[in-house]
């Protein structure tokens, strides 16, 4: 693998670069893709490996953020778990004071579709190889088109969430005469996308590769589950996101560590523990970027107040002490610094995609739902327990209470995955649900986050549900004619 990252380097600068700016901003020159590469399966894997590859960094010569970055801020910086300061950019401080406009810089979704492009690319040229290589077998092919269909539908889960109407485009842009402008599709066909592509991969995803660093770093059946558990649950289709937990529960292939000083170890530093379901893998490839982010001492976020009082808060017994194994490995109390990504320039520390806890929360939240209020209860308990949580932070809803229940479970997560570009849109899906019957959840939020001074002016922005959803960047509208702005930023 480690030598296909760095060939796909290579494919990435000469089959997959860019000859002039439209809003995809990721076409090949002409005729590159089909007359010089797609021969043999061995160009699949290689294509392939490019799209993990395109998660980490982008290509050569482009100027942006590592997708991974857009993947933290988009999921943090709009909640109450990091902070800005001096150090930040403007258009991120404008965003944790809600107080985005049309030509903020953080609109940009040209990393996600780059490596929607990638897939798109896999899924068009990857079945003509099969008339050049006979080696190439009818199950090595599904299973290079599940990896490809998984990612895509990833990606579009980002920019759904992100932006909610989205252009949706299913075909590869190879050459100049395949470009074209596209309307922005509703979230309600973009997620049936999502659906019908993550369907056709269970399908001809593996179970494993053979070894545990790829079975973690690859999209196998269980990562297909997983995706589908949390694109379910965001429909709140609860019934088929407890089936897709199950599936991946049921396998018995994962499981919580135990609460001990080498739990953070395992899981983040050394990566590809039994909790892991998929995580993108960092090692020996490409340095993660968080060293600049959140550890430099000018660093651009920290975390909160709010996380160190409420999310993780003293022990009951001892208040000068952590016992919740979370707390004192995720950011440092004393200067607020985040280090749950490693403190070393460079650092490796992968980014965890999905973890099993993940997906028990998930099943949680649905099973609280739809009735199953006792279990959902038991989940969290679990993991709780695994995480040596302290008896401060315990809840003590009714049973058929579900939203005392859904407000534990967005606390428990907020503490499992703090800082792992959750947050947001977990907030998000709870507040939209059943037509925004719990908006309080997003303005109860804006309320302890937003200095006093500009607090009902936020407050009051947040009302408008278009809102919560990221502008349509300025570039991206004059490129294409049939992009439309999102409502709240025309006013």
């Amino acid at each position: 693998m480690k030598k296909l990252i760095y060939s796909i380097s290579l494919f990435t600068l000469v089959v997959l670069g860019t000859s002039c700016n439209k809003w995809l901003d990721l076409q090949p020159r002409d005729g590159i893709t089909r007359q010089e590469f797609w021969k043999t399966k061995e160009d699949i894997q290689a294509a392939v490996a490019g799209i993990y590859t395109s998660l980490l960094a982008p290509p050569p010569g482009v100027g942006d953020k590592a997708l991974t970055e857009w993947m933290f801020i988009h999921g943090e910086i709009r909640a109450d778990m990091l902070a800005t300061n001096t150090n930040s950019a403007q258009d991120e401080r404008n965003a944790a004071e809600v107080n985005i406009v049309s030509s903020t810089s953080l609109s940009s979704w040209a990393s996600f579709y780059r490596t929607i492009n990638y897939c798109n690319t896999v899924l068009d040229y990857g079945p003509g190889v099969k008339t050049t290589d006979p080696t190439l077998t009818d199950v090595q092919l599904n299973a290079y088109t599940a990896e490809a269909l998984t990612m895509r539908a990833m990606m579009y889960f980002y920019l759904v969430r992100t932006f909610r109407d989205v252009p949706l485009k299913l075909t590869s842009t190879a050459k100049d005469t395949d470009l074209q402008n596209l309307p922005k599709s509703t979230a309600a066909i973009v997620l049936a996308q999502i659906v019908s592509d993550l369907k056709k991969a269970e399908a001809g995803a593996v179970n494993t590769y053979g070894n545990t660093a790829s079975d973690k770093g690859r999209i196998t059946k269980y990562t297909v589950n997983a995706l589908l558990a949390d694109v379910y649950l965001w429909m709140d289709n609860y019934t088929d996101c407890i089936a897709a937990c199950n599936k991946v529960i049921n396998s018995q292939l994962y499981a919580l560590q135990n609460g001990n000083g080498s739990w953070y170890t395992n899981v983040f530093y050394n990566g590809s523990s039994t909790e892991t379901i998929f995580e993108l893998s960092n090692k020996n490839s490409v340095n993660n970027i968080f060293y600049n982010l959140l550890v430099q001492s000018k660093r651009r976020f920290t975390t909160t107040n709010y996380t160190l009082t409420d999310v993780f808060p003293a022990d009951d017994v001892d208040p000068d002490r952590f016992f919740d194994i979370r707390a004192g490995e995720f950011f440092n109390s004393g200067d607020l610094s985040v280090v749950k990504w490693g403190t070393e320039n460079p650092s490796y520390v992968n980014w965890q995609a999905y973890r099993i806890s993940d997906i028990m929360l998930l099943k949680a939240e649905a099973l609280a739902m739809t009735g199953g209020g006792a279990e959902a209860i038991t989940i969290i308990n679990d993991i709780r327990l695994k995480r040596n949580a302290v008896t401060a932070s315990a809840q003590t809803p009714d049973p058929g209470d579900a939203d005392a229940i859904i407000d534990y479970i967005l606390a428990e997560r907020s503490r499992e995955f703090a800082f792992e570009g959750k947050r947001w849109f977990d907030l998000l899906r709870v507040a939209k649900r059943e037509n925004y019957r719990r908006i309080s959840v997003l303005l109860d939020m804006v309320s302890r986050t937003v200095s006093p001074l500009i607090q009902q002016s936020a407050i009051t922005k947040f009302r408008d549900v278009n809102s919560h959803y990221m502008p349509i960047a300025d570039a991206e509208l004059f490129a294409d004619p049939l992009l439309v702005q999102n409502p709240f930023y025309t006013k």
